[in-house]
């Protein structure tokens, strides 16, 4: 396994990623102060291939984020079907969480406290090229700065026909922020606006108002509430997801731009943590709007680019 260890020599900041594993950065410690906080939650050994490449750190999802039903959809007058064998599938029969997060990747540029990985369909995976209706390139740059962990984001069309997609992160945030503090303890917060319904994790396509039990924009405490829900986000330029320690007077956010409209909140069950996870799109968001539902797909023309980023940031309260 290739790993890549990115350091800010003026903090002690430290990430990891693997990059045999979805170039996954199941590692971020962050340094505020005098403490250390772990922010990502992964298995021990992840690096080894311990654990399911979806259910640690910062999973990829590209080209699709989510599910899509069945594995099957249609596009430019053409019927796609997804095949277990080929790509990775939920217990229920649905594709899910895209072409390369299980994937090598390959580093293209590297620096004490920056890495570049790249994924090219064609060239890391062509037994999947089949799946999809263009070839695609997604690129991710991590740097450490501070007590901030920042991706950058290219998806890039080399084909020569439009290119469908969407993208998310998956990332698994751990609690509580200090070891003297209790995760029941903590505080997490979104600007949630209204709830997909979903059946069996797939969208309805109804938009449901927002639950009194699930006001996230003023903050719930950690544990009250289980979550594998979608949710609408607030219009604004930036989206800001944060947990935050009382106890410890820490806070982690997670901070997009405005590309992201749509929130999966997930609590992966007997685990200390929580996803935050900003999709361009909705589950399943190619039936969707081949079903006249607005759900945030997107098209790029040959030849064109799609650039975004996100921050995860440790700070004092």
């Amino acid at each position: 396994m290739t790993i890549v260890t990115l350091r800010d020599p003026h903090s002690g900041s430290l990430a990891r990623i693997a990059v045999d594993r979805g170039f996954n950065c199941y590692e971020f410690n962050a340094v505020v102060g005098t403490q250390t906080i772990e922010v990502l939650d992964s298995v021990a050994d992840f690096e080894h291939g311990a654990g399911r490449p979806s259910g640690n750190g910062i999973p990829l999802l590209f080209p699709y984020p989510n599910r899509i039903a069945g594995g099957r959809f249609r596009w430019a007058g053409q019927n796609y079907v997804l095949s277990p064998e080929t790509v990775m599938f939920d217990k229920t029969g649905n594709a899910i969480h895209g072409l390369c997060i299980d994937r090598p990747w390959r580093v293209i540029e590297q620096t004490e406290s920056s890495a570049t990985g790249e994924f090219w369909l064609s060239k890391d995976a062509p037994d999947r090229l089949v799946c999809w209706p263009a070839d695609c390139v997604i690129r991710i740059k991590y740097t450490v700065l501070g007590a901030k962990l920042r991706a950058d984001i290219t998806i890039l069309n080399p084909d020569s026909k439009p290119l469908p997609w969407g993208f998310g992160t998956h990332s698994y945030f751990k609690l509580p922020l200090a070891s003297g503090s209790r995760a029941t303890g903590c505080v997490v917060q979104a600007p949630t606006q209204d709830l997909w319904e979903l059946t069996e994790c797939l969208p309805s396509g109804r938009r449901l108002p927002l639950p009194e039990d699930l006001d996230l924009p003023h903050g719930l405490p950690f544990g009250d509430h289980p979550f594998d829900n979608g949710f609408g986000v607030m219009p604004s330029s930036e989206l800001r997801c944060s947990i935050t320690d009382p106890a410890a007077e820490l806070r982690v956010q997670q901070t997009t731009p405005g590309h992201y409209p749509e929130l999966v909140i997930y609590t992966p069950p007997n685990r200390n943590a929580i996803c935050f996870e900003p999709y361009t799109c909705m589950t399943d968001a190619i039936n969707l709007e081949a079903n006249g539902i607005a759900a945030g797909w997107r098209t790029l023309a040959p030849g064109a680019s799609f650039t975004s980023w996100i921050d995860i940031e440790a700070q004092a309260t």
